[in-house]
């Protein structure tokens, strides 16, 4: 059976940070394929620009990325920077509301999901959404997981991060 847990929500929700203290325990972190995927372009000379030009595209590639990476990990615990139900809240985002993608995006192989309240807006090289997407995105996660079937649980801000961490690992 998989142990597999996801740590997803709104930009600027601190996944990275939780996902980097998870690891720094010695869980084992898988990483946002979105933003590998972003890397890996940026580093063969395309803009940020023109990797997002075609953004209902971009996340058809990502959907992909992220089954094709799925089908080939082991059961064993792992914790995700987002799940493939977050590519469903980003098309719904987008205004896709009748596609077969939308369908695929709906795999749930995960034991419980986390969805982080929403931290302080920043703005990134990767992040092409604004502060007003932030509480959209993070609602329409929440309808993606549910309609998914996973077992959510919310993850507040807390004042430190170690204790939005410790929360995460008495959940799981």
């Amino acid at each position: 059976m998989k142990k597999w847990y996801v740590i997803t929500g709104a930009p600027c929700s601190g996944k990275t940070t939780i996902l980097k203290l998870l690891s720094e325990k010695g869980y084992t972190v898988f990483p946002e394929v979105a933003r590998e995927y972003i890397d890996e372009l940026i580093k063969q000379g395309k803009t940020i620009e023109e990797i997002r030009s075609d953004e209902i595209l971009f996340q058809e590639k990502i959907l992909e990325l992220k089954i094709e990476k799925e089908s080939i990990l082991p059961d064993s615990l792992i914790f995700f920077d987002r799940g493939i139900p977050d590519t469903h809240a980003y098309l719904r985002f987008l205004g896709v509301l009748d596609s077969k993608i939308l369908d695929l995006s709906l795999v749930n192989h995960y034991v419980k999901v986390f969805i982080l309240d929403p931290c302080e807006y920043k703005s990134d090289y990767a992040r092409t959404e604004t502060k007003e997407d932030q509480e959209i995105l993070h609602n329409l996660l929440q309808e993606a997981y549910k309609k998914s079937g996973a077992m959510i649980i919310s993850v507040p801000v807390f004042d430190t991060k170690d204790a939005r961490v410790d929360f995460i690992l008495k959940n799981i």
